[in-house]
């Protein structure tokens, strides 16, 4: 979902109205100072995530639901963040399963430590770092190949002057990146920070079918809805608060299956070393 969040953050000329919208160039141009996925901006936290995820059949019944709470860590540099499962379906985690999953992740680190003493593998790491920023920045520039972009109207959110716009596909834009293909099958409605300049919340809908795994295994439906919000942090930093999704995947070829998820982010604090001694604590 990178390349739709960063779709949803970008603005265009504006529609005339009582009180003019900010002129493109210079709101355009302090939003890309602040570009961030959300991975980025939580590198530097721990946080709760609470995932519900809900398996629901044709008539919209759930039929399967799942809760679970993570505490979640800073990744190792080009990983994913370190999850830490303290909660499943409503029961704690097991000190015993806590010790194993902290034992998991010492080892991990370890041996990434093992990795970084050795000069050529600084430099690989260094190189596959270099090449994300290079294609994450190439996705920024598909936003404008793709996107029919206009800002629409003021709208207040929790309290936050916000600038509505509409991110609409163009008919034969050329993407150049695999994210900025994605972005040509998906329309959305961002809202942002006036004054801050950051995203505050997107809703995006898929307007034709999109399918991943060579159409085997997923299929993202026209009409599919996903929906991000944040929320500034300690009067801080903008920072996830909510992310919900539907889509849908084939069993086997033969069975499909309904899907529907929430995340919700809360309990931000810096990562620290403080921060750091709770891994590997029972609670």
């Amino acid at each position: 979902m990178r390349a739709l969040i960063l779709a949803a953050i970008l603005v265009a000329a504006p529609i005339a109205q009582e009180r003019p919208l900010p002129d493109f160039d210079a709101f355009a141009t302090e939003v890309k100072k602040r570009l961030a996925t959300d991975d980025e901006r939580q590198s530097g936290y721990v946080f709760t995530e609470r995932r519900l995820e809900q398996r629901v059949n044709a008539d919209g019944r759930v039929t399967n639901e799942s809760v679970k709470v993570y505490e979640v860590y800073p990744g190792l540099p080009g990983e994913d963040r370190y999850r830490r499962l303290i909660e499943e379906d409503g029961q704690a985690i097991s000190a015993d399963r806590l010790a194993k999953q902290d034992a998991e992740r010492r080892k991990t680190a370890e041996e990434y430590a093992r990795k970084q003493a050795v000069a050529s593998e600084r430099q690989k790491e260094a190189r596959k770092l270099e090449k994300a920023r290079a294609e994450y920045s190439d996705a920024v520039e598909d936003i404008f190949r793709v996107y029919d972009i206009r800002m629409v109207r003021r709208e207040p959110i929790e309290g936050t002057d916000t600038i509505l716009a509409t991110l609409t596909p163009k008919p034969g834009a050329r993407a150049q990146t695999a994210d900025g293909k994605v972005m040509q099958h998906f329309k959305a409605r961002a809202w942002l920070s006036e004054s801050d300049y950051e995203l505050v919340r997107v809703e995006i809908e898929a307007v034709d079918n999109l399918a991943f795994g060579l159409g085997l295994l997923a299929r993202v439906h026209k009409g599919t809805v996903a929906t991000y919000q944040r929320r500034k942090v300690n009067g801080d930093r903008w920072l996830p608060a909510q992310v919900t999704w539907t889509a849908s995947a084939r069993v086997l070829l033969v069975r499909r299956l309904r899907l529907r998820g929430v995340s919700e982010f809360s309990n931000y604090r810096r990562y620290t070393v403080d921060t750091r001694t709770i891994i590997g604590e029972s609670h």
